[in-house]
């Protein structure tokens, strides 16, 4: 069985049927990547995982356990953490306060502790800020942020909303580097990335999504190599 089930995953805003019978499946400590245009249902994916949204129909099985209709502090207790899109901060606060607020479900304070240094060592650059406003950290610096502030919550699965999104390309380049050092470190990941060569070339497994539907679905290295996904989505052979 794998970590996380989705099978014929429906979700409707109103009127828009926005996710169309999407089933994808997550092994334990693997990256899995969802690769599409805007409004593919990539986002909507998420946060269905994560219970920000109520499917319509289908099912979600994290570790066996249907998360359908749980709410979203209980699906974290669970193991799961969500890294929005747009670098969603508590700006007023700390980089410190941040941090710890990820964790606010947790009782093991020594493993806070302990997960506080991890976070510190993956991101220096937050351990030279700890006592800063989050709202005065540069863009790269607030994802940077969002992912620590995730990790705090100690998760087995780490959904990713477009962590690259608006950063210079130094910064892109550091922050999947950090997305392979969490793989490494045990963590399940699932990522919606708008830079679909990199997300292909980091992932194990691959989704390709279109108008809420699963086009393809292959090893992500498969996909990287196929004439279809080259054309729409990575500028032609490369």
């Amino acid at each position: 069985m794998s970590l996380l089930e989705v099978e014929n995953l429906n979700v409707h805003y109103g009127a828009i049927h926005a996710l169309k019978g999407v089933s994808l499946a997550a092994e334990e400590g693997g990256i899995v990547t969802l690769v599409g245009a805007n409004g593919a249902g990539k986002s909507t994916t998420l946060r269905a995982i994560s219970g920000l949204i109520k499917p319509s129909a289908g099912s979600i099985h994290f570790r066996g356990k249907s998360v359908v209709g749980v709410k979203p502090h209980e699906i974290v207790r669970e193991g799961v953490s969500h890294v929005p899109e747009g670098r969603i901060v508590f700006a007023n606060l700390t980089v410190l306060d941040n941090l710890e607020m990820g964790a606010y479900l947790r009782k093991d304070r020594a493993g806070c502790v302990e997960d506080l240094k991890k976070v510190f060592r993956l991101f220096p650059r937050l351990d030279e800020r700890r006592r800063q406003a989050a709202g005065t950290l540069s863009g790269g610096e607030q994802q940077m942020l969002a992912i620590g502030r995730a990790l705090m919550a100690k998760p087995t699965l780490l959904l990713m909303d477009e962590p690259s999104l608006g950063l210079a390309p130094i910064l892109v380049r550091e922050i999947f580097s950090v997305i392979r050092e969490i793989r490494s470190q045990g963590t399940t990941i699932v990522l919606v990335e708008q830079n679909a060569r990199l997300a292909l070339a980091t992932a194990d497994r691959g989704y390709v999504l279109e108008t809420g539907s699963v086009r393809m679905s292959d090893r992500a290295q498969v996909l990287l190599e196929s004439p279809f996904v080259q054309a729409a989505y990575l500028g032609g052979p490369g």
